[in-house]
């Protein structure tokens, strides 16, 4: 995950705040010189940095902070406050026409940073807020480009408005606006071509669909595992073409997260998503406010709560809730755990999103469980008749050989398994459920799998 090296070095710099009972202005100045050292690191743009730092330090030397009565969690404070205003503050969502009005949306960005993924991504995201979307194949270049859209448009349940690759791009975008007219659409989002680096052609082409057709979002994508390359890259565009907003794609990569720290900064434009996995479902709003607390370690819960609002099946959470709280789950139902676990991204994804774990609990945790081990344990269940998966107290010495033999597995692990199960059953039962923070739609109680909620 993105960011994991700057979070781990941040909060040690943190600690050793906090284990002081008052600070010293050479204390700020030598912590904050760790966190300057840690930013770099992380590929974050020179200069960014240089007046970050002079900011905190200006901010973290006041009467009030040193003063106060826990000086080390003021500049922490101060530290999560000056992040978040360097990742644009507030929210920033899709700038959409009013009413049926066509919102015409052009994508653009180098090849390999995954725009035509990300462009139907988009189009799955407004779909699901009630917009009816046109995807247009205006990449008349790369091979099979038009067919990747295609492909995704037919997954997302999205129409993908082609005219092959003889046409020139621009004559593409108009004939699909009028489609759009025609048929009801309210948002056309146009899959320009890419390039292997930036060049005149590409930026006149771009250039060319803004003179001759209305563009009223112009959307850059680029990938986060380029670091300042990819600030680089959007600075080139804003300069040349114009951009609205950016698509931070890979950020679930080993990526060191400079880019995302940067980009507001260098080109004044705010990103607006950020790509979290290849499936279609894994593109994420941007909030500067929880990425600054997942930086810092102090976990992203309503982004979880979301995604767990979004993929989970409500009744059959309450539903495991019940069982959990009684004692009274089987195999069965820790099977449909494990299946609502992935649709979260997985346990370490869903830790991250936790306060207090950091990336080498998370590495620990996630080895204990991951995917060969699963298998494993989703083929002993299997072995099981429905009787043992829904009352594993039947499961005697002899039904134990019976299922390891079944599963090509040791008796060991089947007895490790009905021991593990039979504690985190008691476990479960113990748990409070996992409240709902924040304001308006976001308030309420959700559920998380595997006795996490």
């Amino acid at each position: 995950m993105a960011f994991d090296s700057l979070s781990e070095k941040l909060q040690n710099v943190f600690k050793s705040l906090r284990s002081k009972g008052l600070l010293t202005e050479a204390d700020v100045k030598a912590a904050l010189k760790e966190v300057k050292l840690a930013l770099l690191e992380a590929d974050v743009n020179f200069k960014v940095v240089k007046q970050f730092v002079k900011t905190v330090q200006e901010r973290a030397v006041g009467q009030d902070v040193m003063n106060g009565l826990n000086p080390g969690q003021m500049v922490i404070k101060i530290v999560n406050e000056e992040l978040v205003s360097l990742m644009g503050s507030e929210t920033t969502e899709l700038a959409l026409r009013p009413g049926n009005e066509i919102t015409v949306i052009m994508m653009a960005g180098l090849q390999g940073a995954g725009k035509t993924t990300t462009t139907a991504k988009i189009a799955g995201k407004l779909k699901q807020k009630g917009k009816k979307p046109l995807l247009a194949a205006c990449d008349v270049y790369r091979p099979a480009a038009i067919q990747q859209l295609q492909i995704n448009g037919e997954k997302q349940g999205v129409e993908v408005f082609s005219m092959g690759d003889s046409h020139k791009p621009v004559n593409i975008a108009k004939a699909a606006i009028e489609h759009a007219k025609a048929n009801g659409f309210q948002v056309v989002i146009l899959d320009t071509a890419g390039r292997l680096h930036v060049d005149e052609d590409m930026m006149h082409e771009l250039q060319e669909i803004k003179e001759q057709v209305e563009v009223h979002q112009t959307i850059l994508v680029v990938d986060a595992m380029t670091g300042q390359d990819a600030v680089n890259v959007a600075s080139s565009f804003q300069e040349q073409v114009g951009i609205d907003g950016v698509v931070l794609t890979k950020l679930d990569g080993d990526t060191r997260g400079g880019a995302a720290l940067s980009i507001r900064s260098v080109t004044g434009k705010p990103i607006l998503y950020v790509g979290m996995g290849e499936k279609l479902s894994d593109l994420e709003q941007f909030y500067p406010d929880r990425m600054a607390n997942r930086i810092l370690g102090m976990g992203d819960v309503l982004t979880l709560i979301e995604k767990a609002q979004e993929t989970i099946d409500e009744e059959k959470a309450k539903e495991l809730e019940q069982k959990m709280r009684k004692a009274e789950f089987g195999f069965d139902d820790y099977l449909e755990s494990m299946n609502q676990m992935k649709k979260l991204g997985g346990i370490a994804s869903m830790l991250q999103m936790m306060p207090g774990f950091d990336s080498s609990q998370i590495a620990e945790i996630e080895n204990a469980m991951d995917e060969k081990k699963m298998a494993r344990i989703e083929g002993i269940i299997y072995s099981m008749t429905p009787k043992e998966r829904a009352n594993p107290s039947i499961l005697n010495p002899s039904r134990k050989r019976r299922v390891a033999k079944g599963a090509g597995v040791d008796i060991s692990e089947v007895n490790r398994l009905v021991k593990q199960f039979e504690q985190s059953r008691k476990m479960m039962k113990q748990i409070p459920g996992l409240m709902g923070g924040g304001k308006g739609k976001r308030r309420g109680k959700i559920k998380l799998p595997f006795g996490l909620g």
